[in-house]
């Protein structure tokens, strides 16, 4: 049996020329969290991403054997 868990991280575009800074601002964050539940016994088992509007929301989903 497996146990799941999602977490969203939403980030914001802005006026700049610079075309990766999402990527370049999100990468810490991403990290934290993979770190974070790794700690936890969970392993990334797939991520998925959508834009509406000025944001970017990034699913990160999560497993763990119980």
């Amino acid at each position: 049996m497996k146990e799941y868990k999602v977490e969203t991280l939403i980030y914001y575009s802005k006026i700049t020329t610079d075309t990766k800074h999402i990527t370049k601002s999100s990468k810490k964050e991403i990290q934290e969290k993979l770190d974070e539940y790794s700690k936890n016994g969970y392993r990334l088992a797939s991520t998925d991403a959508t834009n509406f509007g000025l944001a970017v929301y990034i699913y990160l989903y999560f497993e763990k054997d119980l």
